[in-house]
């Protein structure tokens, strides 16, 4: 009976480790929050909701080489979905990178081109990177407005930007660019500004947010995950300048000829000193060095390979001689040297090398010559740098060797707080849950024994059936070896299931069958009728009939349970 309890306390914890297991495989979207599209609002504001394709086109254009070597086309392709690393918000879809190695380019324009005069300008967007970057860009371009208007078949590296920002990495390069194009107001001609000391991209396949500010006042400020990493200066912190130089060397100007600027020469009044060697070698022999005691002078420092043996094809009128390879010799091994000892060198003490005549002032010395100055004729001064050129769209001309990049919740406009509340309804949620799920996923193992059936049977089973599972999707049989008695209970629960599903079918049917009527009485049935008549026609030899039993002179009939009468 012990036993019997036994494997019925097994057999219900294992159904229930079943079901626990089952139940934490799944991951449980109610701990997700849904999306939901912001209410902000911003000169550009993106979310990648379903009708994304009515504002976003990829290029049909192509794509060559500094040198004009070669061609490429932005065959790249791009998608819209749900992030399937680490997703974090319900429904929350993004745009995606789906092409390795190759040239992607999709750009989307704005309603109203954002002019940024005096104003404050905001640029923000996450990026995701779920396969990890090693060699490739994740940066935006902000498109600058043209009379001919922006075609997106035709966005190409060519296609003038005012400003690129976002993170870049290939190899030991790896950066955040603040990038923008400034209009010379003399030539009108445009030239980048590059940020110096850029931060370094944040590679992780969490969403990460980059977000850019440029007051009208020309500073700066980068901040990732909302984090300042870098903060600066327009006028200060780029290169080339923003301004020219006010004075430049006059390229006319050259140096005179009697110009000196040597501030010293050799004194010529200098003697070498009558006891100066110049010939004294830098080494001698060390005289008191002495051999070291076990010298082996008498053994070489090489013998021949005692177990080496000629070849058997080895023809010595054809090859020559044949002599066995060199070995070191093992006897001066253990001895501090063989062969013969020879002296140690050691630096000369009078050694003092070739003599130069000591260097005094120079008389004639007039100290470095510089070209005069003369008036920048290309000079201007342009103070306010942050009122860029006019942006008309935005857009992402890319080459990468990774793909599954998403790009997310893009905010450009002029409100600082706007874009930190975004930010606060999307990626600070996200980043949340993404994070834990990153926490989790990386969190090991831990080696502790599980607990013993009989102390804890719901959670040794669930531990041992959830190895059992892990093990049996990548080889069924494989599991049964490894773990024969949760295959066993697997079985044994499916065949105790089978029987009670077959005995409570069988008690079903046998229901609905209708029983005959039954009633107690001592008269004889129409059955015991027909026995009876059957009875008079055998004539069995004994004399004896069923259903009666002989006890001396008396009878009982078995059929009615009467006694016969008495005899008077």
């Amino acid at each position: 009976m012990k036993c019997n309890r036994r494997f019925l306390v097994l057999l219900i914890s294992s159904a229930l480790a079943v079901c626990i297991s089952a139940e934490e495989a799944v991951p449980s979207a109610e701990v997700r929050p849904e999306f939901k599209p912001t209410t902000i609002k911003a000169p550009f504001l993106e979310q990648f909701t379903d009708d994304w394709t009515k504002r976003w086109s990829p290029s049909e254009a192509t794509k060559e080489t500094k040198d004009g070597g070669e061609t490429f086309s932005y065959v790249g392709k791009w998608k819209v979905e749900e992030p399937t690393v680490f997703p974090g918000i319900l429904g929350d879809k993004g745009l995606i990178v789906d092409s390795k190695a190759a040239h992607h380019a999709i750009s989307a324009s704005l309603n109203n081109s954002l002019d940024n005069t005096n104003n404050t300008l905001v640029v923000q967007y996450e990026v995701k990177l779920q396969n990890g970057l090693e060699c490739g860009g994740a940066y935006m371009k902000l498109l600058t407005e043209s009379e001919k208007g922006i075609h997106a078949e035709e966005f190409s590296d060519k296609t003038p930007y005012t400003i690129m920002f976002g993170p870049d990495k290939c190899g030991a390069t790896n950066k955040v660019h603040f990038i923008f194009r400034h209009k010379n107001p003399k030539t009108g001609e445009y030239e980048e500004k590059h940020m110096n000391s850029a931060p370094s991209a944040k590679i992780s396949k969490l969403s990460t947010l980059y977000t850019l500010i440029v007051r009208p006042d020309n500073s700066f400020e980068i901040r990732i995950n909302n984090e300042s990493t870098k903060t600066g200066d327009l006028l200060k912190d780029f290169s080339p300048a923003i301004n020219p130089p006010k004075e430049i060397d006059d390229p006319k100007d050259k140096k005179p000829d009697d110009w000196v600027d040597n501030p010293k020469i050799p004194d010529p009044n200098a003697k070498k000193p009558d006891d100066w060697d110049e010939d004294a070698p830098s080494e001698i022999l060390d005289q008191d060095a002495k051999k070291p005691e076990g010298w082996l002078d008498d053994e070489p420092t090489t013998i021949p390979d005692p177990e080496a043996k000629k070849p058997e094809d080895w023809d010595d009128e054809e090859d020559g001689d044949w002599i066995p390879p060199s070995i070191p010799n093992p006897k001066c091994e253990e001895a501090p040297g063989c062969g013969e000892w020879n002296r140690p060198m050691k630096s000369n003490p009078n050694y003092k090398g070739k003599w130069y005549p000591p260097e005094i002032e120079n008389p004639a010395y007039k100290g470095p010559w510089a070209p005069r100055k003369i008036s920048n004729p290309d000079y201007f001064e342009d103070l306010h740098p942050s009122n860029f050129e006019k942006i008309a769209a935005i857009g992402f001309e890319l080459w990468t060797m990774q793909n599954n990049i998403l790009f997310d919740n893009i905010y450009i406009g002029h409100s600082e707080e706007d874009a930190k509340k975004f930010a606060e309804e999307t990626w600070v949620i996200k980043y949340k849950i993404e994070k834990d799920a990153e926490d989790l996923d990386s969190k090991p193992e831990t080696a502790e024994q599980p607990p013993s059936i009989w102390d804890n049977p719901v959670e040794y089973l669930r531990s041992e059936t959830d190895e059992f599972i892990k093990i049996a999707f990548e080889d069924p049989l494989d599991a049964v070896k490894q773990k024969p008695e949760i295959a066993g209970l697997f079985g044994g629960a499916a065949v105790i299931l089978f029987t009670l599903l077959t005995v409570l079918f069988n008690l079903i049917t046998s229901a609905k069958r209708p029983s005959a009527p039954h009633k107690k009485t001592d008269e004889p049935t129409p059955d015991d009728k027909d026995a009876d008549k059957a009875d008079s026609q055998d004539d069995g030899g004994d004399g004896d009939n069923e259903g009666e039993i002989n006890a001396g002179e008396k009878k009982i009939n078995k059929r009615s349970g009467k006694k016969p009468p008495k005899d008077n």
